[in-house]
């Protein structure tokens, strides 16, 4: 396993191997191995999806809501994204007043503009690196993302399938929306679910959160069954203070998986899966590993969640990342 001690001046793999660094590094210091439970997983052996050029800052469309209140979705996504040395280029898929944990909020669906929305970027003929997409307003705006999977062969597919958490449907969510959103799934470059989503994705019963190793194996093969090339799974929780994610590739399948162990806190707060999210691709587009990513991701999340707990209303407000943003803009200096 690939632990996260609290300290942020290191990272620990296993007893033996410690690799240090000065506590200003905010413990982003790397080594060259990831423990896994069929022994040792490389660097070297980890997934490279883009190719960076130092000089070059790549663009990707951010496909998600707008919130005017509370830490989520293209709140989230732009300025990790941009602390993460992208240019984000927003697509926004409904507006809210405010978060869906709030009990009063305003939602509209924006389904009807994104045609033209898009039309008006081809006739300006803009680049695309990479499509993030998170959460949608409706069914039909699965097809403005497929258009843009055409229009931008070449561009990343990022899927985070936002749907729900805790065994629970998002309110705005309808099973129609749910099934739209599986066709995401086939050719993603990279699909991020929590334990819901992926239980929707492959039409089974939410298992809740204390999944033991065969388990994840096989969730995670139905998962790469959907057409994905490579899955990040969110959220193993065994009571014992961490949390677990996993990634795993169609190549070498999820008998292969990487494990991937953070500290738990001992509270929980809304936005911290679209925090994750944005940093991983954010890393993606860095031209780091996709387990080396997801490991950034994680440990940012964790440390935005240690800054947030100082915050007013942050048990409602969501997440606040935003004095840990160097930790990722450090990464591609």
């Amino acid at each position: 396993r690939w632990h996260f001690p609290a300290a942020r001046h290191r990272w620990r793999a296993g007893r033996d191997r410690v690799t240090r660094c000065a506590p200003d590094d905010a413990s982003l210091c790397c080594v060259s191995s990831l423990p896994t439970s069929k022994g040792c997983f490389r660097m070297t052996d980890d997934v490279t999806l883009y190719d960076r050029d130092p000089h070059y800052i790549p663009r990707v469309a951010a496909v998600h809501d707008m919130c005017g209140y509370g830490k989520c979705s293209l709140t989230a996504a732009i300025p990790i994204l941009s602390a993460a040395g992208c240019d984000v280029c927003p697509v926004p898929t409904a507006l809210f007043s405010a978060h869906t944990k709030y009990a009063v909020f305003t939602f509209h669906d924006t389904t009807d503009i994104l045609s033209g929305y898009l039309d008006a970027w081809r006739k300006e003929n803009v680049e695309l690196d990479g499509v993030y997409s998170g959460f949608l307003g409706s069914p039909d705006q699965v097809s403005i993302i497929q258009r843009l999977y055409r229009e931008y062969p070449s561009a990343l597919r990022l899927v985070d399938p936002v749907m729900g958490d805790a065994g629970q449907m998002y309110p705005t969510y309808t099973p129609e929306l749910c099934e739209a959103m599986g066709a995401l799934a086939d050719g993603a470059d990279v699909l991020m679910p929590n334990l819901t989503e992926a239980s929707i994705l492959t039409k089974r019963d939410y298992p809740g959160q204390d999944l033991d190793d065969a388990a994840v194996t096989e969730l995670l093969d139905a998962l790469l069954g959907l057409g994905t090339k490579n899955v990040v799974l969110k959220g193993i929780d065994h009571g014992d203070g961490k949390i677990i994610n996993y990634v795993a590739s169609a190549e070498k399948g999820a008998a292969e998986k990487v494990e991937l162990v953070h500290d738990k806190l001992p509270y929980m707060i809304h936005g911290t899966g679209d925090a994750f999210a944005s940093a991983l691709c954010g890393e993606v587009m860095a031209g780091r590993g996709l387990a080396e990513s997801a490991q950034i991701a994680g440990e940012f999340v964790r440390h935005a969640m240690e800054s947030t707990r100082n915050q007013p209303h942050f048990e409602e407000r969501g997440v606040s990342f935003e004095l840990d943003l160097g930790e990722l803009t450090s990464l591609v200096k």
